[in-house]
């Protein structure tokens, strides 16, 4: 099936990743750091990184566990850059995949400078919340906790918000509320964040919101399409690979295969007379004319690779590993 593009798109997507650059000398009292947002799945993390560095690079799906390398989003002001840590939700992995997913957001953990912890105000504290709390209780990492989804939060709000400041003061945690969504209470958000960063350097040119390639974000603006347009018929078996990227002055010709574990994923995706893989690649390649402000030509396959989750070998394959 093949899709492509008649015009272009006016949004532009701010991305820099090749050619020299030039990362400046931070001035006295600049602070930097890595901020790791941690959560169980579907609290709104992508959701919350793309409000702050105010462009999307993360995809953001009604389907948890939509998140699956550790992202980073930059945001540079006047008196810090903020790199955040976009992690895979927190659950009980149920297959290779799964395990790989969240023993990289248990490395994050340790590796960065504080920790935000995202919970759905729109629910009480369960055990999904209080699992996390247990793993974070044992880091040294500072960790402030996120009540999100507050612009949605039921009339007994004051119930639900006493269930996570109580479990935050347990542990001597800060507790801030906000609105990924509608960013609502986020300038205050990241101003704690600022407070609780040393002084440092620029890590990244102050024009840069994410240290992924270009490639790589496409992938996960196909996959952000088959999620919204398949749900739960094709949950979590899909998995992107970018084959060929040739680029012209006039347009991108971009080649992509959609992974997927069974026969019958394959047919859903594709549709009758494939309609559903025209669908997603008109819509996927809109986005992916926003992210590189031009033309695109996106060819879409689809391929059966039977329990590519639960093997090493083809998820290393397809860029899951355990990160460093």
């Amino acid at each position: 099936m093949k899709v492509e593009s008649k015009v272009s798109s006016s949004d532009n997507y701010s991305f820099s990743f090749s050619g020299e650059v030039t990362i400046p000398q931070a001035p006295p009292e600049f602070k930097s750091g890595f901020i790791g947002i941690i959560g169980r799945p579907n609290v709104g993390k992508s959701t919350l990184m793309n409000q702050l560095v105010g462009q999307k690079i993360a995809i953001t799906s009604p389907v948890a566990q939509t998140t699956r390398n550790r992202l980073r989003g930059i945001l540079t002001t006047d008196k810090a850059q903020l790199i955040f840590v976009d992690t895979p939700g927190i659950h009980q992995p149920h297959h290779q995949l799964g395990e790989v997913l969240v023993k990289n957001a248990k490395i994050a953990i340790e590796s960065v400078d504080v920790l935000l912890f995202v919970v759905d105000g729109t629910a009480a504290c369960g055990g999904g919340d209080r699992f996390i709390t247990e793993l974070l209780s044992r880091s040294q990492t500072a960790v402030i906790l996120g009540i999100n989804k507050i612009d949605e939060q039921p009339a007994d709000a004051e119930k639900l918000d006493d269930s996570y400041i109580q479990l935050a003061k347990e542990h001597q945690w800060e507790t801030i509320k906000f609105s990924a969504k509608t960013a609502l209470g986020l300038v205050e958000a990241q101003e704690l964040l600022i407070e609780y960063l040393e002084p440092g350097p620029f890590y990244y040119p102050p024009d840069l919101v994410t240290d992924q390639p270009e490639q790589f974000i496409m992938g996960e603006l196909i996959r952000e399409q088959i999620l919204l347009l398949t749900r739960e018929e094709v949950p979590h078996s899909v998995a992107i690979s970018i084959d060929l990227v040739e680029e012209t002055p006039s347009i991108t010709r971009l080649l992509a295969t959609i992974h997927v574990e069974r026969d019958s994923q394959k047919g859903i995706l594709i549709g009758k007379g494939g309609t559903m893989l025209k669908a997603i690649g008109s819509t996927a390649r809109e986005q992916i004319q926003k992210l590189i402000a031009g033309k695109v030509y996106l060819e879409l396959f689809v391929k059966v690779q039977p329990k590519w989750r639960h093997s090493r070998v083809r998820l290393a394959e397809l860029g899951y590993r355990v990160e460093e």
